[in-house]
């Protein structure tokens, strides 16, 4: 009887991320701005899992580009990831403090701080934005940062897409159930990149995936997809058999060949520098998981001066080319989570496919 209860709630996972993500797989490539574009989620899409693009910091014309080559070169479902924070107003004294502060990097490196923008490309999700994917009505919709208003939300949803967004804490998992997601991506500590987290700017609220996820599969009734720290089959199983229904998958699919990863960024996942993570707010103004490098030890990692997200980036981005030019990763976010054990230089479908072979023990 035991069996046949735990080979039931097998099956019942099984047709839960089927019906959610429309994939032969329970794995999601994670959207990774900066180091990738169609091609990874062409790849991944095509080979049984569900393949992301991160349109974050792409504009309207590049979107619509990559949904073309996507829509031309795959009929399996695919993820548009979006950034829904609330775009704050440009503070000029917080810019002013925090140059101040950068003042012998710029030297350094040459740079006239009076001459740099006051612009930024990493925006929310809007009603221009919806206006330019509408027609290809995206199988999957995700969302970094809560969800949009309730008028986006409902629009989104009107195409028959389905909504994700990540979760940090049982409370954020709560607030999407309540405020329409279909999905939960339970985002744990160990991941890399930028955290989710929209309920609260307090870091010591985060925990890591084998805590978070069985607290939110225990308290949501919507399929929880577990991200942070999964690198290989065995971290798959894992994840399942803590609850969870799919896993988002990123830092391994980093070396891909499909990927754009730098030359730089490739050389730190490869080294023991990569043994050391931490969250950081300077390259972007919110907390985000990446490589210890030479700004995140001097300047501190969690850096009250920087300014509010995502314009920090207005200071960062010139000190990063600079110190590229010269082959030095000094001012380059290395966004990467805590595992690279699973990072390969294989193609992504490959990855994919041996990240699809999880098996449940039943007792």
């Amino acid at each position: 009887m035991g069996k046949w209860v735990k080979k039931a709630s097998v099956d019942n996972t099984h047709q839960s991320f089927k019906a959610l993500l429309g994939t032969d797989l329970p794995i999601i490539q994670a959207p990774m701005a900066g180091v990738q574009d169609s091609a990874l989620a062409i790849a991944v899409s095509e080979a049984g899992g569900l393949g992301s693009l991160p349109c974050g910091m792409l504009n309207l014309d590049q979107i619509v580009s990559e949904l073309e080559v996507i829509s031309a070169a795959t009929t399996q479902a695919y993820n548009l990831n979006f950034f829904c924070h609330r775009m704050p107003a440009f503070n000029q004294r917080q810019h002013a403090e925090w140059r101040d502060a950068l003042t012998s990097y710029f030297a350094e490196l040459d740079i006239d701080p009076t001459s740099l923008p006051i612009t930024t490309n990493r925006l929310p999700f809007n009603h221009d934005i919806a206006d330019a994917i509408e027609s290809y009505r995206p199988p999957i919709v995700s969302f970094h940062f809560g969800l949009p208003d309730h008028t986006l939300l409902a629009r989104v949803k009107s195409w028959g897409t389905k909504v994700l967004s990540s979760a940090t804490t049982l409370q954020e998992a709560m607030w999407l159930e309540a405020n329409g997601a279909d999905g939960i991506i339970a985002q744990g500590l160990e991941a890399g990149g930028h955290r989710g987290m929209f309920l609260s700017e307090d870091i010591t609220t985060q925990v890591g995936t084998a805590s978070l996820v069985p607290q939110i599969v225990q308290k949501v009734n919507l399929p929880v997809i577990a991200a942070g720290g999964i690198a290989d089959g065995r971290g798959v199983q894992a994840a399942m058999l803590l609850g969870a229904q799919a896993v988002q998958v990123g830092t391994a699919y980093l070396l891909c060949a499909e990927t754009k990863t730098s030359t730089l960024h490739r050389s730190a996942i490869l080294s023991e520098q990569s043994q050391h993570t931490a969250l950081t707010n300077i390259f972007t103004g919110r907390p985000a998981r990446g490589i210890v490098n030479r700004a995140m030890r001097e300047l501190g990692y969690m850096q009250p001066l920087a300014p509010t997200f995502p314009y920090a980036s207005i200071e960062a981005a010139p000190l990063r080319r600079q110190a590229e030019q010269q082959g030095r990763d000094d001012f380059t976010p290395l966004w990467c989570g805590q595992n690279t054990s699973g990072c390969k230089a294989i193609s992504a479908g490959e990855l994919t496919k041996a990240l699809g072979k999880y098996s449940v023990t039943l007792q």
